[in-house]
């Protein structure tokens, strides 16, 4: 009796094993990520994916090997602009909308900043990728 208490205790002492997601090909750069380019194993490592659901549909943001664990840095919502694509720039405030066009300097993915040339100025500025690949600029 007092042994089964004993392995009873151990095992409530010690922490649940945890999964992490790991590439089992290379993913390269710019590549949107299939759940036949990830597995899960297990393992305890900060700063990486344990859910493949999270990793589906997001792409590379550099190059993945095979068994390395998938790190939240590297990667990201898939780009809808591409670098020296033409996008529409759009300019909100106090009811006043300003449209133009502009041509990117970055790729980048819905929500993420991107640096844009405006064509009629040629000035550079900043927006934020709205999910239809349009700029909204910010001041």
């Amino acid at each position: 009796m007092r042994s089964l208490v004993l392995l009873l205790a151990f095992v409530a002492a010690r922490p649940a094993a945890s999964e992490i997601v790991v590439a089992t090909q290379v993913i390269r750069a710019n590549t949107v990520i299939s759940g036949a380019m990830i597995s899960v194993k297990q393992g305890d490592l900060p700063g990486v994916f344990s859910d493949p659901n999270d990793v589906i549909g997001l792409e590379a943001r550099s190059s993945i090997y095979p068994g390395r664990p998938i790190q939240t840095g590297s990667i990201g919502a898939p780009a809808l602009i591409e670098r020296n694509q033409i996008v529409p720039l759009v300019y909100t405030t106090n009811g006043l909308t300003i449209s133009t066009e502009g041509r990117a300097l970055s790729r980048a993915g819905a929500g993420e900043r991107a640096r844009v040339m405006n064509l009629s100025s040629r000035a550079t500025v900043y927006g934020t990728v709205l999910p239809d690949g349009s700029i909204r600029v910010s001041n």
